[in-house]
């Protein structure tokens, strides 16, 4: 059975490798996305990870573990800084205006020597693993799930039904707005170190627009209604194009037909069931 486990993760590390990852990609939409806001700036917050942790490692070899705190903070100072102005945003706006913020940091990294420019970095150490990825993807999961259960997640329920009656009810709507920007900043920018550690290599071209959409995907497919519902949307789109090897050039075509299809057909995604509220009865969708 060892021999087995062992010959399987030595075939499929990768996969194995990108399903947890991915699996907190999609959290990390799932928490600006459960308070109604439209952010595509993951795939930037992911990028600033990355290269944090990779530079971290390979020119100052600072520890693991502080490394990897390293690449949940500074994104979500970025996050910090970006987030009064572009809140006042909504819906297409927004989104404009983070994914410009991920073009941005990606010609800064195409651009600069210190970051290895459009040949990204190379030789990362490979210290991220399946405990340090699942670890991180559980706790997560576990924090998600207890959120949506209590009074925080139904504030968060509240804003993203509709927003003017959250605020007349008097719910701080910048306040909840910012603190989800800022979690979902941590945790792309934790994906993206982990990734980082992994694969050994990382490139500008890893973060941008592409992959913004393609972690929206994983949101869109399996659902908000709980935080088990991005999960699966990830674990479905990184296991397609496994099973679809021939079309794997067009991966991106298939993600943005999944994202269209969903909204036509299935806005509230696959996992439409929302968390039962602590000591209430368990909610059935509509």
């Amino acid at each position: 059975m060892a021999e087995w486990l062992d010959d399987f993760l030595f075939t499929y590390q990768n996969l194995v490798y990108s399903l947890g990852i991915n699996g907190l990609l999609a959290l990390s939409m799932y928490v600006v996305l459960s308070v109604g806001q439209l952010s595509l700036g993951q795939a930037a917050f992911m990028g600033l990870g990355a290269y944090a942790s990779a530079l971290m490692t390979v020119k100052l070899g600072l520890p693991f573990p502080l490394v990897l705190l390293a690449s949940m903070t500074i994104p979500a100072l970025a996050a910090l800084i970006i987030g009064s102005p572009t809140l006042r945003l909504s819906g297409v706006y927004l989104a404009l205006a983070t994914i410009g913020l991920g073009e941005v940091l990606r010609l800064f990294f195409v651009n600069s020597e210190f970051t290895g420019g459009a040949l990204g970095i190379s030789g990362i150490p490979t210290k991220g693993g399946l405990v340090s990825i699942y670890g991180s993807l559980f706790v997560a999961t576990l924090a998600f799930v207890l959120v949506a259960r209590s009074r925080i997640g139904r504030a968060m329920e509240a804003i993203r039904e509709d927003e003017i009656a959250a605020g007349a009810l008097g719910i701080d709507l910048p306040a909840y707005k910012l603190a989800a920007l800022v979690v979902s900043a941590m945790l792309a920018g934790l994906a993206g170190a982990l990734n980082a550690h992994v694969s050994s290599f990382i490139s500008p071209n890893d973060y941008g627009f592409d992959q913004a959409v393609t972690i929206l995907s994983y949101a869109l497919l399996g659902g908000i209604g709980s935080p088990l519902g991005p999960i699966f949307g990830a674990l479905v789109l990184t296991l397609l194009p496994e099973l679809l090897r021939p079309l794997a050039e067009y991966k991106f075509v298939v993600n943005g037909s999944i994202i269209v299809l969903a909204v036509m057909f299935m806005p509230r995604g696959v996992l439409a069931w929302r968390m039962a509220r602590l000591g209430a009865r368990p909610e059935t969708p509509a």
